[in-house]
């Protein structure tokens, strides 16, 4: 992939003079004349070297400068100065810039500066990667060390440097999305952008538009220019999720573009070249979607070139634990509650469970159990029921709805010459429990809700 060069000068013929120099060295370049411009440009796709003018007419490079370093955006700045202005050079050295170089300069001077940049980028994202993947909890994202895990790290590590199509497969809540990011993090695109298309959230009649674009005018409702998922991936990658939800149609349409790698809007004659990474994913057994003639043939092996298949949490041990408490340690941090973790009875009946939802629904567990509650150790008592029905744990008394006694019980208790309120205080068990089998409460509710029958007065 080639790498991403933004130059922000002020002045046309000095920008366009500095492009050429460097799209001599194989790179994407582009220009930007002010310092509004230049940040504009960076967040929509961010850069891998900056070369920065300091004079510009709206605001100051340094200002440029200290901006991209706040944001945390991981790009390499060589600032550009007059001479005369070599102390503000030094004073940019230390809000971060890389190098700086004074005007005027060789086209050589400016190319062996970018290179020097781009080596030192290229080893910082290096050194980032192997620091993230050193933990033996965590990678690119997930957690997690079970043995399924550790084989989807293995293809996730093979596949991401590559340019191959990758088809993701599980079921909802596994992480399928978390996937695409961790390929496009760990590829050379990572500093161009992730695109996200769900097929199943976007109209049939819109998806079309939404993956391709269309121009003015091109049916009704199109009122303006729209580049479409494909052309806004151009020089990072294009994440289709749930896939087998796209029409016959489209995917006729989607078979072209993979093969020839161009684009064609919707009201456009000439089609466009694309540079881009497709990652598909589907909660189906897409092979089914084939066989019943839902999902074309071609196009499914046109996309099943890496396949990860991503393993539901009840087969991943305890991967169920590591999460819990990873999401407990960040909700807790983010709602300013006590917890510090959980009793070894609630860790067991979070192990127990079969957990349909998967990922997602670990999450909203623990992040509903935050926000209603507070303490140090998160208790049985605070989980679901079906979680604690799951581990043969016994609902406290407190958390058990408690149906009302059929009327007729009631009444035929409230109907004897001995009130209730006397045979309760004669610590003799109440001939109403033995009808309606309720807890005391519930019958004192019942003397309260039903008139008595015979006149006697219940107080």
């Amino acid at each position: 992939m080639k790498p991403h060069i933004l130059i922000v000068e002020d002045i046309p013929t000095l920008a366009e003079s500095y492009a050429a120099y460097l799209r001599h060295e194989g790179a994407h370049v582009a220009i930007a004349e002010t310092g509004a411009a230049a940040l504009a440009s960076l967040e929509r796709m961010p850069a891998n070297v900056v070369v920065l003018d300091v004079n510009l007419p709206d605001i100051s490079g340094l200002d440029v400068l200290q901006r991209i370093r706040a944001s945390g955006m991981p790009c390499e700045a060589i600032v550009v100065t007059a001479e005369g202005s070599v102390n503000r050079a030094v004073e940019a050295m230390r809000f971060g810039a890389f190098d700086f170089i004074v005007k005027p300069f060789s086209a050589d001077r400016l190319r062996v500066t970018v290179r020097n940049a781009l080596e030192r980028r290229r080893m910082a994202d290096q050194i980032a990667t192997i620091q993230e993947e050193s933990g033996n909890d965590r990678f690119a994202g997930f957690i997690g060390r079970s043995l399924p895990m550790e084989a989807v790290y293995r293809i996730l590590r093979s596949a991401a440097p590559t340019n191959a199509t990758v088809f993701v497969t599980g079921e909802s809540g596994t992480g399928k999305e978390l996937c695409a990011d961790a390929l496009h993090r760990l590829s050379k695109r990572r500093n161009g952008q992730l695109v996200v298309i769900n097929c199943a959230a976007i109209p049939r009649d819109l998806l079309e538009s939404e993956i391709f674009g269309h121009i003015k005018g091109a049916f009704t409702g199109a009122t303006s220019d729209r580049k479409g998922a494909a052309l806004q991936a151009d020089g990072g990658t294009l994440f289709l999720d749930e896939v087998c939800e796209m029409d016959l149609s489209l995917q006729a349409k989607m078979l072209r573009f993979l093969q020839d790698k161009q684009v064609r809007r919707l009201g456009e004659d000439s089609p466009r070249p694309t540079d881009l990474r497709v990652v598909c994913a589907t909660n189906r057994d897409p092979q089914t979607e084939v066989a019943a003639g839902r999902f074309r043939e071609d196009l499914f092996y046109r996309l099943h070139v890496v396949p990860v298949e991503l393993p539901p949490l009840r087969e991943r041990d305890v991967d169920v634990l590591m999460i819990a408490r990873a999401f407990l340690a960040a909700f807790a941090k983010e709602d300013g509650r006590a917890f510090r973790g959980f009793t070894p009875e609630t860790e067991a009946a979070l192990m127990a469970y079969h957990w349909p939802g998967n990922v997602r629904q670990l999450q909203n567990v623990v992040r509903s159990v935050v926000v209603l509650n507070d303490g140090e150790f998160v208790t049985p008592d605070l989980l679901p029921r079906e979680i604690l029905a799951s581990a043969g744990l016994n609902l406290p008394m407190a958390r058990l709805p408690i149906a009302p006694p059929p009327r007729a019980c009631v009444a035929q208790v409230l109907d004897q010459p001995t009130p209730p309120v006397a045979v309760i205080s004669a610590h003799a068990e109440p001939p109403a429990f033995a009808i309606c089998k309720c807890v005391r409460r519930a019958l004192w509710h019942e003397v309260c809700v039903y008139p008595p029958a015979n006149g006697v007065r219940r107080s």
